[in-house]
Order: structure tokens, then sequence, then C-alpha cells
């Protein structure tokens, strides 16, 4: 007897969870393993005097985070319930596509395992450079999912498209600490953009910020890092894609000469979306602190101190000066 089709939902809608939406739905339609509706959960809003719900069922567009691309018909929202955990069913999969971390009572804690431990569900991660208009518009792409392989090669075929290529790989906290440090350098690099400071200092802050990232990642996994892995689609490429494009470079530069603070930047420019950056840079201060290693990571402490302590923007050049010879 043949299995059931396995069902999809996508919980969140922003731009990078409508662009996904966008593949899963073409995608499940020419696939016998997966159901053919996709389900959405999303946080309502009001849009033009009409529910965000009723202009994505209806009119299969997000014209508030993605305008100008249509989702396929396939696609439903359903209003997201404020406790999910214990109504998912045994035996469901779970793939994060958030980047970003989050600091526990032991230190830094994955978003993949805060899910995982909130649901009681495997859950696997989707990192790499993929921003999401251009995902959304079928540009080519590359991404990495990874966890437990078998998990990550059934997301590989419910994602995989000819624009959109994905390689399964098991260094999975490596893959998602990279998918949320680079949003910090990405900061670092909207600063210089901000100051002007031209393609070689910028050039330089994405070198420092790489370093960073892969002595942050070998502390925090204890040494058991594959150096191959920032050279895949969520390290090295996921980084330059940051730091000349995307949300977290271009409120930094605005940040270098606007007076104002992120918080103030984040809602005049993203339309409701939030910057992961500043906040990843919040988690990973006080873990450095807590350890005694800020003067070995001067671009990821110089970034925070600069959003959230008052320091001057121009002084974040001090710390290419100022780092370390091995870190």
């Amino acid at each position: 007897m043949a299995a059931s089709p396995l069902k999809v939902c996508i919980v969140g809608s922003g731009n990078w969870g409508s662009a996904v939406a966008k593949i899963i739905g073409n995608n499940v339609k020419k696939l016998e393993k997966f159901a053919s509706v996709v389900k959405m959960w999303v946080f309502e809003e009001t849009v033009n005097g009409r529910k965000l719900t009723d202009i994505i069922n209806n009119d299969h567009e997000n014209v508030k985070y993605l305008p100008g691309h249509k989702l396929p018909e396939n696609v439903f929202i359903h209003r997201i319930c404020d406790e999910i955990s214990g109504k998912v069913p045994e035996g469901a999969l779970g793939i994060s596509l958030i980047k970003g971390i989050d600091e526990g009572p032991e230190g830094l804690k994955l978003i993949s395992d805060i899910i995982r431990e909130k649901m009681g569900i495997d859950v696997s991660v989707l990192m790499g450079a993929n921003t999401a208009n251009e995902v959304a518009a079928g540009k080519f792409c590359e991404t990495i999912s990874s966890k437990v392989t078998e998990n990550g090669l059934l997301f590989k075929e419910l994602l995989q498209t000819p624009n959109f290529r994905i390689t399964v790989v098991d260094d999975a906290d490596t893959v998602e600490l990279c998918g949320a440090l680079k949003n910090t350098v990405a900061v670092g690099a909207g600063f210089c953009d901000g100051l002007r400071c031209g393609d070689n200092t910028k050039a330089a802050v994405i070198r420092l910020g790489l370093m960073e990232m892969i002595a942050f990642t070998r502390i925090f996994c204890k040494g058991q890092v594959s150096t191959a892995t920032f050279l895949e689609s969520c390290g090295i490429a996921d980084l330059i894609t940051s730091c000349y494009g995307g949300r977290n470079r271009k409120v930094a530069e605005a940040f270098a000469g606007a007076g104002r603070t992120i918080e103030e930047l984040e809602r005049e420019m993203l339309n409701g979306q939030k910057l992961q950056g500043p906040q990843t840079s919040t988690e990973v201060y006080r873990i450095l602190k807590q350890k005694g290693l800020l003067d070995k990571f001067p671009l990821f402490t110089a970034v925070y101190q600069i959003c959230y302590e008052g320091r001057p923007v121009q002084e974040m050049l001090s710390c290419l000066q100022s780092q370390p010879e091995h870190i």
C-alpha cells in the first residue's frame, strides 16, 4: 500500500518565507511524494484595509513582504497559533530558515535547537547565498541544507530547482552559525559603505569577519569544525552576498550618517521586516564577554558597541588595526 503524501506547512510569511513558498508550491505539483496543497501560517496584518491572509489566499501575492511575485494557487495561509508544540504529529520533520542565534542559560543557543526542544521533532537547516527577491525571481542561487542526511535529502527533493541548487552536508552547527554570524559582518560592511571607506577597506572588513566567524564557530563547536564548510554557499558566498546587498548592510550604511538608532531605521526602511545582524551581535557580545574573549573578536565587538553603546561609527575601522595575528 502506497504511503500517504507528505503534507507541507510553512510557518511564517515574510519575504523569505514567501519566496520559499513559491518554490515549494511549484515543486509539490510535480512530486507525488508530497501533498498538492501547501499551508502557510502567518501573523495576521491589515494591508490597505484587507487582511493579509485574504490577500494571499485570493490574490496569491504577498503584497507587503514580497510584492510583484505571484504565489502558486496551492499555497494557503492559516492564522498562526500562539502555541503549536504538542499539536505537531510525532515523526514530523522541520527545517529552519531562520538566520539567527539566541542566548540560553549556558551560552549560545541555535534556533534549530530551540525548535527541536520545543517541538520534539528533528530539525534541519537551510542557509546560503539566497536573497529572497532573487530567489522569487528565479535567478540562480546556491544554498545548503543539513542535519540528518536522510532528512536533508528529503528537503532537497522538496526545495531544489534548476536555479536553486542544494548541497546536503552534515556539519550542521557550522552551517547554522554561518547564517547568523554573516549578518553581523554585513553590518560592519554597511558601516564601511556609510563612511565611504572604499573597496579595499570593505574587503579587509569582510576578510576579518570571515576569520572571526571561523574562530567563533570553533569555540562553540569545541573545535569540531570543517573548514570546507566555510567554502560552501552558507559560508563565503552568503557572506559576500550579505555584505554587498541585503537589509543588514543597507540599514548599517544609513546608520553611519543618519543620527538615528538602529530600531528607528529598521521601522523606517524595512516595511515590517526585522534586522538579524545587530541582534546577533548582542548575543555574541554577551558570550564573548562572559568568556573574556572580546579582544580576540574586534569586529564583532565593534559592531555591537556601535549599535547599542554609542561608540562612534568611525571607530569601526580601529578593529582592522587591532585584529590579533591569530584568532
